[in-house]
């Protein structure tokens, strides 16, 4: 559980998820784990596959102090409209590499393909921002790998707890 009631910003990138050609799974998937550990949902928007338009939603969130931690959902493969980790990279001010480094060594137990993610994070202001898979069963492995060490490093983030080094028990 957070100890804090952090603000939570779900985007999901699909073309076809913007346009009603398809149900996003994977938003309500993260809204589920985070919710269930006590996490506020402050924001869900689908977007298409544009560079711009998730660049822009991530300013919006960050910079408008909507959102402690933003987790994206989808684009972050190889195809040609794969552009989530590239909209991510332009927005943060600081890369949290370990994150995401942490998802694909966890999912690689799961499937080799864990490889060929291209998933960023990091923070913009005191926003910290995840780029999660963009299947739910995916999002529910890595997200629930994630999420406890998480609310460490948003606690550190927002100023809530000085300190990460562990005492000597």
């Amino acid at each position: 559980m957070a100890s804090k009631q952090y603000r939570v910003g779900i985007v999901t990138a699909s073309d076809k998820g913007s346009r009603g050609e398809r149900f996003d799974e994977s938003g309500p998937a993260i809204r589920r784990i985070v919710e269930a550990r006590g996490y506020a949902v402050a924001s869900y928007r689908v977007l298409p596959d544009e560079e711009s338009l998730i660049a822009d939603e991530l300013r919006r969130l960050a910079d408008g102090d909507l959102c402690d931690l933003i987790l994206t959902t989808g684009g972050t493969g190889f195809s040609p409209r794969d552009r989530t980790p590239e909209a991510t990279l332009s927005v943060i001010e600081r890369e949290a590499p370990g994150i995401t480094e942490a998802i694909r060594a966890f999912s690689m137990a799961v499937t080799k393909r864990a490889m060929l993610s291209r998933a960023r994070a990091g923070i913009r202001g005191s926003a910290l921002i995840v780029n999660l898979p963009g299947s739910p069963k995916a999002v529910e492995e890595s997200l629930g790998f994630i999420i406890d060490e998480l609310g460490h490093g948003l606690a550190i983030l927002k100023g809530d707890d000085g300190e990460c080094a562990r005492g000597n028990a």
